[in-house]
């Protein structure tokens, strides 16, 4: 079988998004019993959300695997998009899930009834909301820190989990001091629409890394200072592009060179180049084309 190219993933990222599937059940369990003792469609709406986090915390494990999977000859470039997929189904659920609430808070809205034992289910929420603010807080830096972006996914819709919630507790916190029974399903109502928007925020960051947009430009700057840094014995480079799937940068661009410079030479000012960008992300994947000084480009080149 063909050798390629390809950085491994930290098993840690691995050991955390397993170990995101427990904890997104213990957090559904809690939310649950809020839902049961209290009657709230508020807490329903809390708790559905976590039903699509139990699914999504699977999804996720699943393409963290087939991510840190290495290339081979079906995959030259490796598996690192599967992320990407992973985080589109979380949005696409989100979605659904929030149309369910909805579904639910229109029925309540219009047979409104009074909650059952809200004080308790209001502690229960308060402890699931805590355990989802560390969780939530340990994958958003986990994820960003190991370029996971199923991981950061799943750590931002629990953080917004954990302000939907907090706003449900407020919430349900008045229907049981003023006795408004209709403040409860317009609470799940606003869940719902708020669940709405943060599941095309995923969908649309997953878009563009499947469409393999390029770096931003603070990065791209970067990338461009560290090459002119490093470009010393060579002309001037052309045709940067770049992009990024999950954990893995890709850069290629054109090198060129004085005509009668020798492989050896050349090989060495690429090699200087490439141990250079690979500081800025030892995640890369670097290809440069060498080419001899009649290539040269007026427009969109640089030199050192």
């Amino acid at each position: 079988m063909t050798k390629h190219s390809s950085e491994k993933m930290d098993p840690l990222v691995t050991k955390i998004a397993f170990a995101n599937i427990g904890m997104s059940i213990v957090v559904l369990g809690f939310k649950y019993i809020a839902f049961h003792v209290t009657g709230s469609v508020a807490f329903y709406s809390d708790a559905i959300e976590s039903i699509v986090n139990v699914i999504t915390a699977i999804a996720a494990f699943i393409a963290i695997k087939i991510s840190s999977k290495p290339a081979d000859d079906d995959h030259a470039y490796g598996h690192s998009k599967a992320e990407y997929l992973a985080a589109l189904l979380e949005g696409i659920l989100i979605w659904v899930a929030s149309f369910t609430i909805l579904r639910e808070a229109y029925k309540a809205f219009l047979n409104p009834h009074p909650l059952d034992a809200p004080m308790m289910g209001i502690g229960i929420s308060i402890l699931a909301t805590f355990l989802n603010g560390a969780w939530s807080w340990l994958l958003i830096s986990k994820g960003r820190k190991n370029r996971s972006p199923a991981l950061e996914a799943d750590g931002k819709h629990l953080l917004t989990d954990v302000y939907t919630s907090g706003g449900v507790i407020l919430g349900v916190l008045l229907v049981a001091l003023t006795g408004w029974q209709r403040l409860d399903p317009t609470l799940a109502s606003l869940v719902a629409l708020h669940i709405i928007w943060s599941g095309w925020e995923l969908v649309r960051d997953s878009i563009n890394g499947l469409m393999d947009s390029s770096l931003p430009e603070a990065e791209l700057k970067r990338i461009q200072e560290t090459i002119a840094a490093n470009l010393e014995g060579a002309i001037e480079i052309h045709h940067l592009r770049t992009r990024e799937a999950a954990h893995m940068t890709f850069i290629d661009f054109h090198l060129v060179v004085k005509g009668d410079m020798s492989v050896d030479n050349a090989h060495e000012i690429s090699r200087r180049i490439k141990n250079a960008l690979k500081g800025l992300h030892a995640n890369s994947v670097i290809s440069i084309h060498i080419e001899p000084e009649s290539k040269r480009k007026k427009e969109g080149s640089f030199t050192s």
